[in-house]
């Protein structure tokens, strides 16, 4: 079954920086889904299904979504510390209020007990503002790549932003692009999602050597728009290790005004200027090679395994140095091996204090031993749905796979 379809940057942000952080603590969160009888939608095939949402046109949408994890990682959750922020999604259930006008305006308000943490997107510029830390981040497309945004306004999503915040749609598209590979692909019983009928695909590899057991779509049945889109792992049939959902949801479109954004008076504002990814890695139907960049310029990147066994491996890698910039928040000095990356590495290092814009001040080294074990010959990152190693060699492996399988590939 040909399923091609094309990962967004903020798709392709969820799998790194969601799934290999995430904790579990997740805490029981009214789910609003409930039975929908069969007969009260049209039969559809898994194919069909799969075909509708990779060709659905973009409409409005807004409401409430509760992401919850459940990894099986300790907890590291700093909330209480730092205020609401991209932290809170490392684990437990977070709840996002989201707007998007369907075409290249979006908005999501992370919400905690006492602070708010926003992303707003509108075409080639992009907001993100902490209440905790009262600071705002201004993202604006690189002159030099504003023309080629404006000629891929359809693939491109606007810069890319630190800290950005994932929806079912997104997690959709990730699942989606295993669909072409070893999976087996069905659809189960309709159900109502958010108080909508919605048809529902569920994705199960062909393989016992992924730590994925199965993906379940839930897909609106009208709009074909991801309601809910959740992750089981081999280690829990219980309840899935990675959910993303809405609990109300509304297509009508939003107010313009709910798209624009003035930083409040007095919060420290930052302006960066954000380099478009290389075209080859937006090219439509095609997954992008991992990028390097961020390991310093030897550092190699090698994939091997194929589908739900694929294995990414970055040999060269200083991992004490990368652990000593991020401690407080800080990029690493040097070239990058990307030009548009230095670029930005520049720019940040003329700042007042140089510090990674839109992320809090973290003890990294401290962070990155309570994440981990030692194992022969470097530290293990095991998840409910990611494996993680780092070698004393300075190489890191990772995958959907079991431990035991980044042991033997690292040799």
């Amino acid at each position: 079954m040909d399923t091609t379809r094309s990962l967004s940057p903020r798709a392709r942000w969820a799998v790194p920086a969601v799934v290999a952080g995430a904790v579990a603590a997740a805490f029981a969160v009214p789910a609003a889904v409930g039975a929908v009888a069969s007969d009260e939608l049209p039969a559809v095939t898994a194919e069909e299904l799969v075909e509708r949402l990779a060709v659905a046109e973009k409409v409005p949408v807004s409401g409430t979504v509760v992401y919850t994890a459940r990894l099986g990682l300790p907890d590291v959750t700093v909330s209480e510390v730092q205020g609401a922020g991209p932290l809170d999604l490392l684990g437990g259930s977070t709840t996002v209020r989201v707007w998007s006008d369907g075409a290249e305006s979006s908005r999501a308000a992370l919400l905690g007990d006492v602070s708010e943490y926003s992303v707003v997107r509108s075409g080639a510029e992009a907001w993100t503002y902490s209440s905790a830390d009262d600071e705002a981040v201004h993202y604006v497309v690189d002159p030099d790549d504003v023309a080629r945004y404006e000629a891929l306004a359809d693939e491109a999503a606007g810069p890319s932003v630190e800290g950005d915040v994932p929806t079912p749609a997104e997690a959709a598209d990730l699942a989606l692009a295993h669909a072409r590979v070893t999976t087996d692909v069905e659809t189960t019983e309709p159900l109502e999602v958010a108080g909508r009928a919605a048809y529902q695909v569920e994705l199960r590899p062909q393989t016992d050597g992924t730590l994925v057991d199965k993906v379940r779509i839930a897909v609106d049945a009208e709009t074909s728009v991801p309601l809910r889109t959740q992750v089981w792992s081999v280690q829990d049939a219980e309840a899935p290790a990675l959910e993303v959902g809405f609990t109300d949801v509304s297509f009508e479109a939003p107010d313009p005004s709910v798209f624009e954004f003035s930083a409040p008076a007095g919060a420290d504002v930052r302006e960066v200027e954000v380099p478009l990814p290389d075209p080859a890695t937006m090219e439509r139907g095609t997954m992008e090679k991992p990028s390097s960049d961020a390991f310093g310029e030897d550092a190699d990147v090698a994939v091997t395994g194929t589908g739900w066994e694929t294995v990414v491996e970055l040999t060269d890698v200083d991992v004490d140095a990368i652990l000593g910039a991020t401690a407080e928040g800080r990029l690493p000095e040097g070239s990058t091996g990307s030009s548009g990356a230095d670029d930005l590495l520049e720019e940040l290092a003329e700042s007042e204090d140089g510090e990674l814009p839109g992320m809090p001040e973290l003890d990294t080294g401290a962070l990155y031993e309570q994440l981990t074990t030692p194992v022969d010959g470097g530290r293990l990152l095991g998840s409910a749905l990611l494996s993680v190693l780092v070698t004393d060699d300075g190489r890191v492996l990772a995958g959907s796979v079991p431990p035991a399988t980044l042991v033997e590939r690292a040799g």
